[in-house]
């Protein structure tokens, strides 16, 4: 698997320690996985160092929504990263669009400056943004290490024409990890089809809360979505995703 990554999306302890043990190369840690991802707390990323060392680049985003930021978000997020820094994160992902679905330059440098030295991945506002191949050249020359991305269609899969374009176009200058609907077999379909060496996933399954008693008449969140349903990256996911690029 040497020149092979895959990465997990986890936002617990428990996903975190299942990803790790499954083989994962490294962990996108999030908090609110739910309704996308926001960026993760210091005493999340404390209690995962009690468990692992795998690599951590945590998720760097305030709320749920668009990219297109205040400059009072753009100081939570640069406080944010400094932060992490501090707690030995290793990498941070970013993604600053404007107003006409380009990357915001100045807004990227400034989130690049205050990682000071940090792995940057440019998460999936790629996906939202105008044109991806002016905006992989705009997160070259930002000098930016990856870009996540599932060729700016719902799944990796059905984006697997733009995705093989952008690997190409990319000639080695940033990596193309592929993201959204990533599993053990999608990647064994993947690789031949674009190329892609670095996979993005979060192995999720489903599990039943242990509460007995259940107020079925109040809701504390979304209203579609169930207060007794866990989301947990399983290690035998993982560890299938891992054998194929063992394999490959």
């Amino acid at each position: 698997m040497e020149k092979y990554i895959l990465e997990c999306c986890v936002d617990s302890v428990e996903s975190a320690i299942n990803a790790a043990n499954g083989g994962a190369s490294r962990l996108e840690l999030c908090s609110n996985l739910i309704i996308g991802g926001t960026t993760p707390d210091l005493a999340l990323v404390k209690e995962i160092r009690k468990h692992t060392d795998i690599r951590i680049h945590a998720l760097i985003r305030p709320r749920f929504g668009d990219f297109c930021y205040t400059e009072h978000e753009m100081e939570i997020m640069k406080s944010q990263i400094r932060a992490l820094k501090e707690a030995g994160v290793e990498g941070v992902v970013i993604g600053v669009l404007d107003e006409d679905g380009n990357l915001n330059l100045p807004a990227m440098k400034d989130l690049i400056a205050a990682a000071d030295g940090m792995s940057i991945t440019l998460h999936r506002a790629f996906d939202m943004c105008r044109d991806p191949f002016q905006a992989m050249e705009d997160a070259i020359d930002l000098r930016i290490n990856t870009i996540l991305t599932s060729g700016q269609k719902q799944s990796a899969w059905e984006g697997r024409k733009l995705l093989a374009e952008l690997i190409e176009q990319a000639a080695g200058r940033i990596d193309i990890m592929a993201g959204a609907g990533i599993g053990a077999s999608t990647i064994e379909k993947l690789i031949p089809a674009t190329g892609a060496t670095t996979y993005h996933m979060s192995g999720k399954v489903t599990l039943d809360s242990p509460m007995r008693y259940r107020k079925k008449d109040v809701s504390m969140g979304l209203p579609s979505l169930s207060e007794y349903e866990i989301w947990q990256t399983s290690e035998e996911n993982v560890r299938a995703a891992v054998e194929v690029l063992r394999k490959s």
